[in-house]
């Protein structure tokens, strides 16, 4: 081939002038998968590869490395061109770099060569520099306002089609600047004789008035004369435009502070003139609507959709909250949602518009009646993407309408505001038909609707629906779906049986995903129900318990709480007749009775499992415990031997709170039976005093102690929800709304202090506020059992002593850490008995703060021994004042333990003159596999006490546990001026960030000891 060979010109648009500048100096034809300079040393050019030939290279590469390679290769090839002013090759190579913008490599270096290109006398250039400019810039860019200048003349050329090229750019791309400067020119295209001028100007307009508000009053009389435009093409944009400027309009109107809700009607000077144009709107689109077949405008059998949509959408925004404006526009709605044709998806797009504006408009009740029609027909529709948006505009549908019936009380009975309402109540077939669709976003959405569906009337039908689909719903939506359900049960509850036994059948399907207050919240549903409820209840999860495989933990959970409360009423019959027996509906109920032995061995069985979790095995033991005192005069002797033994078996347990649990447990069954069992200490040789090495053997306890402990294994008292509600109400300062008990807010809101200084725990705490800390008398006057009043403070400690002796020791041990209330013996001595009731379930110490599944009784003998060691418990002896006084070893006592956090604080005495100063050391423990972030503990005390705290020596908690780790600490100094009478307190809220989580926790810390802190 001859070098000197002229390059051939390219038959493509982009490049049309590319022969006509100068052939002669054109490149020599090369192969265009290996670019090289030409050889003549007299120009500098490179060779310029075609657009055509690069898309074949990126094609031809087999590996993305082999892309990037050929892309980069040629950057480098544009950026020479670029650098040496190649003009010849500038519009191939904004081409090149448009089609590499596509792939998403960068192409900023491009941007100036777009600027020249719109500079440029020739269309085509012209052409490609506004695409290269609305595609490779953005508004932020700099280079933007050179093209200011050229925007302007191009406005001013006589070719229609460079100046719709810069329209198209000032709709695209103008800023508030360029819009201030441009729109003198774009208002004068607004009224020029070309229909492609006059539509492109409309919407160049619609940008620029975004950008610049304060411009929107200036416009609207010219807008208002192009409504007469014979071009639908221009109709459709200055539609547009009118509903833009509303919108800006509306905006500014509100965020001026004017006095109107945002929600409500507002006046303006452009709504006012833009409302009398409602009649030519409702003229325009009954024209269409009568419009004979026109090829220019028709689509699928619809004259214009394209024009009716966005008519319907103006319509909207003016009758919304206008009266007058809506009454004009009903009988062309009416018109639209009756002669539309629906075979086609032009015709479903514009009812579904109809629809929207129907329900936005102050619109006759009989109209949202047919509006509510056509949307169940779309569900009957085969297109997912129909019944999605029926479905969806449904839902919104009827919750506008609850709002608008609680918004007007005085009316709620009337039969015209639930037309609509009951318009949708008879497609509920049709969606509950959805629930089965192989879609699982139809699902959602169906699900969603069935939530606002439920009524007093429907609930038992639509409830067993929700359960239905609970079975065959994923996983990951079943907590959520649980969660719905307990909303529904209890708002529309038609009977507490209902109500109980629904509950339980959710727990039987997805009680392995249902949250923690869903559990707590059958619990309580079951101890505040009649005794022939209860009984029911508990026969049915015994049952259930028997044909579970171990895998649903809530009903575990909730049924062997059941067992344990009510245990007893297993060893009797149960039978139920309703009153009146629908037809599908249940008949008589009947269960046999249970042998104690049965219902003891179901649950070992339970216990035994090796799936059985931490949190389980703990209420199993409870469990044991109150069934050794339920079945102390009806079951043999082997079954009550074997209950001991249950209690007992895990007293040497590597988990803390099993041993905790067994240990005090069996003590309380030793008090039962009338004695205190003492545990042999180990003999110490420098043991000067001679306490140690004894201790072994029983002793006899008084009447007082057998009945404190009987009292400790009674039934739970039925939690107050009326006294919750009120405490709630004192604490957040809200009305809470209904009188039904909303266990899903339990625990969210967290408890603070009262008049009292030290008396933080209200019973609001039974659903998880946190740890509570010990109340005052007063707040046990509504438990439904009280221990027996004791003559003095020391004389409580005596009996603590005289149940739970153990060998002395100088230091006190640790307590095991507090998980969602106090354990039975880890409070200090007071000067009068606190009794209290606290959560139904104990939480392990990871279970989370808001409603947590339950912690042991509290102390019921008005005073709380020593703190237990992980081991063995340790033995409660009073504390001397010379003891108090002289220990200089560090006190550890527990913070709290949450998602993984765990804090204790040490405490010791700096000033041995001064008592009443004390230096607190918390230690951040990181019980999980990755370091917690963001750690921020906040510290508040009664108003007798004095604090200064320290920052932490870290806010990153590292994984504890590893040989280089170092624990995260922080230093509070306290001083309790009334050290002897009050006690040291503190509350806590802690927060960090696990796993990009973030957790925020509050608990009460009171466990230091009685006398010295």
């Amino acid at each position: 081939m001859d070098k000197n060979a002229p390059l051939k010109p390219e038959s493509s648009l982009l490049q049309p002038q590319l022969t006509q500048r100068n052939p002669t100096s054109a490149p020599p034809v090369a192969n265009f998968a290996s670019i090289t300079p030409p050889h003549n040393p007299t120009t500098r050019h490179t060779m310029s590869l075609k657009l055509r030939d690069l898309i074949r290279q990126v094609r031809a590469c087999k590996t993305a490395a082999e892309e990037r390679a050929v892309i980069a290769k040629e950057s480098a090839m544009i950026r020479t061109a670029i650098r040496e002013e190649q003009e010849q090759y500038r519009h191939r190579n904004v081409a090149k770099l448009l089609f590499m913008h596509m792939l998403g490599y960068p192409t900023h270096f491009g941007q100036l060569e777009c600027m020249k290109l719109i500079a440029s006398p020739h269309f085509p250039e012209k052409r490609i520099g506004y695409l290269g400019m609305l595609l490779l810039l953005s508004e932020q860019a700099d280079v933007l306002m050179l093209a200011t200048n050229s925007l302007k003349n191009d406005l001013h050329s006589n070719n229609k089609f460079v100046a719709g090229l810069a329209l198209c750019a000032i709709g695209n791309l103008a800023t508030a600047d360029m819009s201030r400067d441009l729109v003198p020119e774009v208002e004068k295209h607004l009224g020029n004789s070309k229909p492609y001028l006059r539509k492109k100007a409309c919407l160049a307009m619609a940008r620029c008035l975004t950008k610049c508000p304060d411009m929107v009053e200036d416009f609207c009389d010219r807008v208002v004369s192009l409504l007469n435009d014979k071009s639908h093409g221009v109709l459709i944009t200055v539609v547009q435009l009118m509903t833009r400027v509303l919108v800006i309009d509306r905006n500014e109107y509100f965020e001026n502070g004017e006095d109107a809700m945002m929600g409500g009607d507002y006046d303006s000077p452009v709504r006012n003139a833009f409302l009398k144009l409602v009649p030519t709107l409702v003229k325009l689109l009954r024209n269409l609507l009568s419009m004979g077949y026109s090829p220019d405008h028709d689509v699928g059998g619809i004259s214009d959709p394209f024009l009716q949509v966005q008519l319907l959408t103006l319509l909207r925004l003016l009758g919304a909250h206008n009266v007058q404006a809506s009454e004009e526009m009903n009988d062309v709605l009416a018109q639209v949602a009756t002669n539309t044709e629906t075979s086609k998806n032009a015709g479903n797009a514009i009812l579904y518009e109809c629809v929207q504006t129907i329900m936005a408009v102050e619109s006759e009740d009989g109209l949202r009646v047919l509006a509510v029609n056509i949307l169940g027909r779309f569900l009957l529709n085969r297109d997912n993407n129909i019944r999605y948006v029926a479905l969806n505009t449904l839902a919104k549908c009827i919750a506008d309408q609850s709002s608008g019936v609680k918004e007007e009380e005085n009316h709620v009975g009337d039969v015209e505001k639930n037309s609509a309402a009951s318009a949708l109540q008879r497609h509920r077939t049709t969606v509950v038909d959805c629930l089965k669709d192989p879609d699982i976003s139809i699902r959602q959405r169906a699900l969603e609707l069935i939530y606002h569906l439920v009524n007093q009337s429907n609930v038992e039908a639509l409830t067993a629906e929700l359960l239905n689909y609970l079975v065959l719903c994923p996983r990951e939506h079943r907590s959520d779906i649980c969660t719905r359900i307990l909303r529904v049960v209890d708002k529309y509850s038609p009977s507490d049986r209902w109500r109980v036994d629904t509950l339980i059948t959710m727990l039987t399907i997805a009680g392995r995903e249902c949250a923690p207050d869903v559990q707590s919240s059958t619990a309580v549903y079951i101890s505040r129900s009649e005794e022939d409820l209860r009984a029911y209840s508990t026969h049915k999860l015994l049952k259930a318990l028997r044909d579970d495989d171990g895998s649903q933990r809530g009903l575990l959970n909730v049924g062997i709480w059941c067992i344990g409360e009510y245990g007893d009423l297993l060893l009797s019959d149960y039978s139920y007749n309703p009153p009146v027996v629908e037809e599908g509906g249940e008949g008589p109920v009947s269960f046999m009775a249970s042998e104690p032995a049965e219902v003891v061995g179901i649950v070992e069985q339970i216990m035994t499992r090796r799936s059985c979790p931490a949190e389980v095995k703990q209420r199993a033991l409870t469990c044991f415990a109150k069934l050794r005192e339920r079945y102390a005069s009806v079951a043999d002797a082997s079954v009550l031997d074997k209950l001991e033994a249950l209690v007992k078996k895990h007293e040497g347990s590597h988990s803390l709170e099993l041993q905790l649990r067994s240990c005090e447990y069996g003590a309380l069954l030793n008090a039962i039976k009338g004695v205190v069992v003492k545990r042999e200490a180990p003999v110490v040789e420098d043991d000067i005093f001679g306490v140690s090495g004894g201790g072994g053997g029983t002793e006899s306890v008084s009447d007082t102690v057998r009945a404190a402990a009987k009292e400790a294994l009674a039934r739970m008292p039925v939690v107050d929800i009326k006294l919750v509600q009120k405490k709630r109400e004192e604490r957040s300062g809200a009305i809470i709304e209904g009188g039904a008990m909303d266990p899903l807010d339990g625990g969210h809101s967290a408890p603070v202090a009262s008049g009292g200084g030290d008396s933080l725990l209200d019973l609001a705490d039974i659903f998880g506020g946190g740890s509570p800390a010990p109340a005052s008398p007063s707040q046990n006057g509504n438990s439904s059992f009280a221990a027996p009043a004791p003559a003095a403070a020391q004389s409580d400690v005596d009996l603590l002593s005289d149940i739970f002796s153990a060998p002395a020791a100088p230091v006190p041990a640790p307590m095991a850490p507090m998980s969602g209330g106090f354990d039975i013996f880890s409070q200090p001595a007071q000067t009068t008995p606190a009794p209290m009731v606290n959560d139904l379930f104990g939480a392990t110490p990871a279970a989370p703060p808001a409603l947590p599944i339950g912690s042991p009784v509290m102390d019921v003998f008005g005073a709380s021994p020593a703190q237990p060691s992980p081991i063995q418990p340790q033995q409660t002896s009073v504390p001397t004042p010379a003891a108090v006084g002289g220990s200089a070893e560090a006190t550890t006592v527990p913070g709290f333990t949450h998602q993984g956090l765990t804090v204790e604080f040490e405490c010791t005495k700096p000033d041995t003159w001064n008592k009443q100063n004390s230096l607190l050391v918390a230690k951040f423990i990181n019980t999980t596999d990755a370091p917690l972030y963001g750690l921020h503990l906040q510290v508040a005390v009664p108003k007798y006490v004095t604090m200064e705290m320290k920052p932490p020596t870290s806010t990153t908690v590292p994984v504890t546990g590893g040989s280089s780790t170092k624990h995260v600490t922080q230093t509070i100094s306290v001083t309790n001026t009334m050290l002897g009478t009050k006690n040291l307190m503190l509350k806590l809220k802690a927060s960090f960030t696990s796993k990009g989580t973030k957790v925020e926790h509050m608990a009460t810390c009171s466990g230091f000891p009685a006398g010295q802190y």
